[in-house]
């Protein structure tokens, strides 16, 4: 099920970015690779992966410390809670149709 990311991931993953763009640019540039398209796409990519990695290990360590998060709550699990707390009422989990002519 999906859960939203911590703060501490959007915060650290944010960090990683740019810090990975600079370094991995800094890298290319000693390398002699003149600048281009693909050498933006190749910082990009390098960076978002960094990135990324960092989110998921910040998350790992959130979950060893407190504990699995709860999953987002979705509208079939909504519609049930519902119908426990008033059976008689009847929940419609259809989108209206708007009456447009």
């Amino acid at each position: 099920m999906f859960t939203l990311p911590s703060t501490w991931n959007l915060i650290i993953s944010t960090l990683v970015f740019f810090i990975a763009a600079k370094y991995v640019r800094s890298y290319l540039e000693q390398q002699g690779i003149p600048q281009s398209m693909t050498r933006g796409l190749l910082v990009f990519m390098l960076a978002s992966l960094a990135s990324w990695g960092s989110g998921e290990m910040v998350d790992r360590i959130d979950e060893k410390i407190s504990g699995p998060k709860p999953a987002a709550q979705t509208s079939d699990d909504l519609s049930q809670l519902l119908r426990v707390l008033d059976p008689s009422a009847t929940v419609s989990t259809e989108p209206k149709e708007s009456a447009s002519n």
